[in-house]
């Protein structure tokens, strides 16, 4: 029997299913606005446009917009000014990262748009 704590992919894809779930009952319990969360959702993979400049370019701006830093920026910001929509939008976008960690879509490497941090996007599970 394989050991799920022996594979960090699977973890790392659980972790992210941890997180999404987490970011929905806090958006919930904020009040935050289910249209907005539903227009913004996918928002971050307008970032997918850098590929149209090359698999470096769209790595780095793909990357850019998928890192959990900048949510978890807004969102402490916007506890600090009692922002709630700054609060919503930070829920949102670390919801769809996290949505991505558990489908399997990791961070991008140079290489290629399939080709990230928790394995080949389309290939068979290890």
């Amino acid at each position: 029997m394989i050991n799920p704590l022996t594979r960090p992919t699977t973890l790392l894809r659980i972790e992210g299913l941890a997180m999404l779930a987490a970011g929905l009952v806090l958006y919930a319990r904020l009040g935050g606005s289910w249209v907005l969360f539903a227009v913004l959702l996918l928002a971050p993979d307008l970032s997918m446009l850098g590929y149209l400049r090359g698999p470096r370019i769209g790595a780095t701006t793909y990357n850019l917009f998928h890192l959990y830093l900048w949510p978890a920026g807004l969102g402490v910001a916007g506890l600090l000014m009692g922002n709630p929509t700054s609060l919503w939008l930070a829920l949102i976008w670390s919801s769809h990262i996290s949505g991505d960690r558990a489908l399997g879509y990791g961070l991008k490497l140079p290489t290629a748009f399939n080709d990230t941090h928790l394995g080949r996007i389309g290939a068979a599970s290890r």
